[in-house]
């Protein structure tokens, strides 16, 4: 399998919420917290680096102003010249808050996923790191 079958694995299993790289195990251990490492093959999920899960944190961002931009052409257009400005204002709110929740713990996956296909695991990522 090339290197683009590869990535759409590790992705397809972040998006299932499994640990990327092995996919037989959950990376969470609730919505909101992923499991220090993975229950199934060891893989730590903080890579050995302080604040490894920043990344997410930017992936979580970019998604729910997307969502935002998306929802808001897709209210705009079909409505013009007279679209519902209020109902706009009050789904963009909860929109803001409701996104970044929905989408945080495939945030994390994700970022762990992407990681790996830049930077793939070696022997030794079942440990922590040394400075960690």
């Amino acid at each position: 399998m090339g290197q683009s079958g590869r990535a759409a694995r590790l992705v397809g299993r972040a998006l299932r919420l499994c640990c990327p790289r092995c996919g037989r195990a959950g990376a969470l251990r609730s919505w909101l917290n992923l499991r220090d490492r993975c229950p199934a093959c060891g893989l730590n999920f903080e890579r050995g680096e302080e604040g490894y899960h920043l990344g997410a944190v930017l992936f979580n961002l970019i998604a729910a102003e997307l969502a935002l931009v998306v929802g808001l052409v897709a209210v705009i257009l079909p409505t013009w010249p007279h679209p519902p400005w209020d109902a706009i204002f009050w789904g963009g709110i909860v929109l803001m808050i409701a996104l970044p929740l929905l989408f945080f713990p495939f945030s994390k996956t994700l970022w762990l996923a992407f990681d790996l296909i830049f930077r793939p695991s070696v022997p030794g990522d079942e440990q922590t790191r040394p400075g960690s």
